[in-house]
């Protein structure tokens, strides 16, 4: 059974047109995922260890001085900036975010939330967003979708599905229920599952 991450999948779902399926194979056909091609997991590792660990957001700035790729350290200074700005007065406690599947079409998609914090006493399932690429409603409504329809059974009934743009330091959280979401994102399941028999 394929398995993509939500970010794949979101990325899939916000394509149109011959470049969709272009976009599945080159997802069926990369090279097994390691962490070292992976040029946010360091800040994404280092924001959930604070948080986890009950660290002050000084700390926040520890990442910057181990860094020996200049690349990094220019990007991670302007996140890290970014984050705090982002933390600003707010009591953040953590609690560990609960993961899961998402399946149809014999298609699942990993849901990992990367951060369960209450923020100023109100809880929140919260998966970061690192990319330059603006963030779009569409991105954010199937992020949050997902993730309530996922994990929804397994935190409080009061817990916010969200997605922090780290670089514009905001938090989004949907506010309108879209009907007809579950029937696009199963057909575009549906979609991947044909094409990753051909491709």
């Amino acid at each position: 059974m394929p398995r993509l991450s939500l970010t794949d999948f979101v990325d899939v779902v916000s394509t149109s047109g011959l470049p969709k399926s272009t976009k599945v194979s080159q997802i069926k056909h990369r090279e097994t995922y390691h962490p070292a091609f992976d040029f946010y997991k360091p800040l994404r590792d280092h924001i959930v260890d604070i948080h986890r660990l009950n660290q002050s957001k000084t700390a926040l700035s520890g990442i910057l001085e181990r860094l020996t790729d200049q690349k990094k350290n220019d990007a991670y200074t302007s996140l890290v900036t970014a984050y705090r700005s982002w933390w600003g007065r707010k009591t953040l406690t953590w609690f560990d975010p609960p993961s899961g599947l998402y399946a149809s079409s014999g298609v699942e998609v990993s849901i990992n939330p990367e951060l369960g914090l209450q923020i100023n006493g109100s809880q929140h399932l919260i998966k970061l967003y690192f990319k330059a690429e603006s963030l779009s409603k569409n991105r954010v409504d199937v992020i949050t979708h997902l993730m309530a329809k996922t994990l929804n059974g397994r935190c409080p009934s009061d817990t916010k599905m969200a997605v922090l743009d780290i670089r514009n330091a905001k938090l989004i959280t949907p506010t309108v229920p879209i009907p007809t979401l579950d029937a696009t994102l199963n057909a575009e399941l549906a979609y991947i599952a044909n094409i990753w028999l051909n491709i």
